[in-house]
């Protein structure tokens, strides 16, 4: 009976083996005889080598019989053997085998087929609308290059909402890669969905491009004005005294993190503009808000509000109080304000002597000398005050305010006047009036304009802004001028003499010289070279004020002279000196022709001068300066 074997173990393989007995010298070429009748056992159990080897040392014959047989070391292993073995585990083997050809034989033909396929792009394949399929690589770089070449250098237009741009790819960073595209479409690969496209039609392929993202990123930026929408924030306002508002509208915001991406990947792809991603923002002031302070509004004009102010109780209408009111956005929400001034305005236009005003500060000039007048206080009512009353009231059933007048101080107070140091005369200059009646009106009346004119440290007198308007209305008259080098007359002739009596106080003061122009004659009653004229609209007379104190001028007419005097307190010394004529030149006769004409007899020659000022401060010499004139000769005028 032979043993029950483990299906999970295989037995070591049998072999079929005999064992001999020694064979005798004579025997050696026989086999050994068998007794007649006597068999040995087909197959008795294996009792294992050393039974064996029993028989052996016995020197009997062993019967023949299955029994495993030692491995020999010294025998080369076949490769097929475990073939020889029967059962399971020798299918297994010979499975293992042709599959593994198999796949080297699939696997090579694969690899062929996508190395033949490698220079070609699939059949039906396209970029970007162009027709590549069964092209060589080259010549799919060609037709890309032709086509998609023109199309990668125009603007490509972007749009956010309702708002569009364009952009341009160069500046932007955005390059077509025509080989690259190509290169990526014909490679060898092992993908087999490259070798499916090739056997059953190709695909539309995005086109390659490369980017330079900050170059990108700075042409977004660049165009976010372009392309996003301010959201509008509600609004209410009174129009002909009627409430009114502006709805309050959404605005649009580009995605910032996406937008790039999406021209990426959308140019050359997307017909029509290239829709960028955006998001909606809100606006500050929202449209409950607007419709809260339209309500509010309406109530506002919906009745009068009566003001109580110093005894009397002036009534503001509905479209008194719309004309001051106005709705302002603080931190999202409008709020109603008034305009206190306006409705101070208002109310005072409706009652009776309700305020008095502040008498403000002043110098006059009393026995030729500077006193300060005024600086009394008047009342007024608080503009803060009352616009807070009137929203009280305005936004409520009891439509009455209650206000109390208040002290008003004068814009010049006697004390800012007294801090200016006007005490003593530090300059003065006169020059003598011609018997001209006319023309020592006009001086009568720039004298009126220059006297108590106050001039602030830091600051510059002009004379003409002082003097203005010189009109007929402005209290002026027509007498002689000098009008591009001809004598005739206009509106304020004179004035010129108070340009040079002005100047030359300034100049003695020590007053920084800002502008002047002598006359292009010159004339006796004037120091040479050291005199001044004006010409409204080109010419005027203007000092600076560079001293710590105040200057206040001081002018008139008297003892047929005009004088002009500076009051402050004395801050330099002065000293002046001049060259002395030069280049004499004597007037002839010229001749003039026109219904203008004027005969006038030869005045002064012409000559050259200079005048020299230096100014001291406690010793020091602080200006050195000096100017040259060149008068030319005032020639008789004979007429045609």
């Amino acid at each position: 009976m032979i043993p029950p074997v483990d299906p999970w173990s295989r037995p070591a393989p049998v072999v079929r083996t005999s064992i001999l007995s020694p064979a005798s010298p004579d025997e050696s070429a026989s086999p050994a005889p068998v007794a007649a009748g006597a068999t040995a056992p087909a197959e008795a159990p294996a009792e294992g080598f050393g039974a064996t080897a029993q028989a052996v040392a016995a020197g009997t014959a062993a019967p023949s019989a299955f029994t495993p047989v030692p491995p020999d070391d010294s025998r080369e292993a076949s490769p097929f053997e475990g073939f020889d073995e029967d059962g399971p585990r020798r299918g297994w083997a010979r499975g293992l085998l042709w599959t593994g050809i198999a796949v080297l034989v699939l696997g090579g033909l694969y690899t062929g087929a996508q190395w033949f396929y490698s220079d070609k792009v699939p059949s039906g394949t396209s970029v970007a609308g162009v027709d590549v399929g069964g092209l060589s690589r080259t010549a799919a770089e060609d037709r890309l290059e032709s086509e998609l070449g023109p199309r990668a250098a125009e603007p490509i237009t972007l749009a956010a909402g309702e708002a569009s741009t364009t952009l341009d790819p160069a500046t932007a960073g955005l390059t077509f890669d025509a080989a690259g595209t190509a290169e990526e479409l014909t490679s060898f690969s092992m993908n087999p969905a490259r070798l499916w496209q090739h056997l059953f039609g190709g695909k539309n392929a995005e086109p390659l491009v490369t980017v330079d993202d900050a170059a990108l990123d700075a042409q977004v930026e660049a165009l976010r004005g372009s392309l996003e929408i301010e959201p509008v924030d509600g609004a209410v306002q009174f129009v002909d005294g009627a409430p009114t508002s502006t709805p309050a509208a959404d605005g649009s915001a580009l995605v910032t993190d996406e937008v790039p991406a999406t021209i990426t990947e959308s140019w050359l792809v997307t017909d029509g503009p290239v829709e960028l991603p955006t998001e909606p923002v809100e606006p500050t002031i929202t449209q409950d808000e607007t419709d809260a302070a339209l309500a509010l509004a309406e109530k506002v004009v919906s009745a009068p509000v009566v003001v109580s102010v110093g005894g009397q109780s002036p009534e503001l209408p509905p479209e008194a109080l719309a004309a001051a009111a106005s709705f302002a956005a603080t931190d999202g929400v409008l709020t109603l304000t008034f305009d206190g001034p306006a409705l101070v305005q208002s109310v005072v236009d409706r009652t009776n002597d309700l305020l008095t005003a502040a008498d403000d500060a002043h110098f006059v000039f009393r026995d030729g000398v500077p006193v300060i007048e005024g600086g009394q206080p008047g009342t007024t009512i608080d503009p803060a005050a009352i616009a807070t009353a009137v929203t009280t009231a305005a936004s409520g059933d009891e439509r009455t305010a209650t206000v109390e007048l208040v002290e008003s101080d004068p814009e010049q107070s006697v004390a800012a006047l007294e801090a200016l140091g006007i005490k003593e005369k530090v300059s003065e200059f006169s020059t003598p009036v011609p018997n001209v009646p006319v023309r020592t009106a006009n001086l009568q009346r720039g004298a009126e304009k220059v006297n108590g004119t106050l001039v602030k440290p830091g600051e510059t007198f002009s004379l003409v802004d002082t003097l203005s308007p010189i009109t007929l209305e402005g209290g002026y008259y027509a007498a002689g001028i000098v009008e591009s080098g001809r004598h005739t007359e206009g509106v304020g002739g004179g004035l010129s003499q108070m340009a040079t009596t002005t100047y030359n106080a300034g100049f003695f003061a020590g007053l920084e010289d800002v502008e002047h122009r002598p006359h292009s004659y010159w004339f006796e009653r004037y120091p040479a070279g050291r005199e001044a004229t004006i010409f409204v609209g080109s010419i005027d007379m203007k000092f600076k004020n560079d001293t710590p104190y105040g200057v206040l001028m001081q002018s008139w007419v008297g003892g047929g002279q005009l004088h002009v005097a500076v009051w402050s307190t004395k801050y330099y010394d002065v000293e002046t000196s001049s060259s002395g004529k030069s280049n004499v030149v004597q007037p002839t006769t010229v001749t003039h022709s026109g219904a203008d004409c004027a005969p006038t007899p030869a005045g002064s020659p012409g000559f050259s001068i200079t005048n020299y000022r230096k100014v001291y401060r406690e010793g020091e010499l602080v200006k050195d300066e000096s100017y040259r004139w060149t008068y030319k000769p005032d020639n008789a005028v004979v007429c045609e």
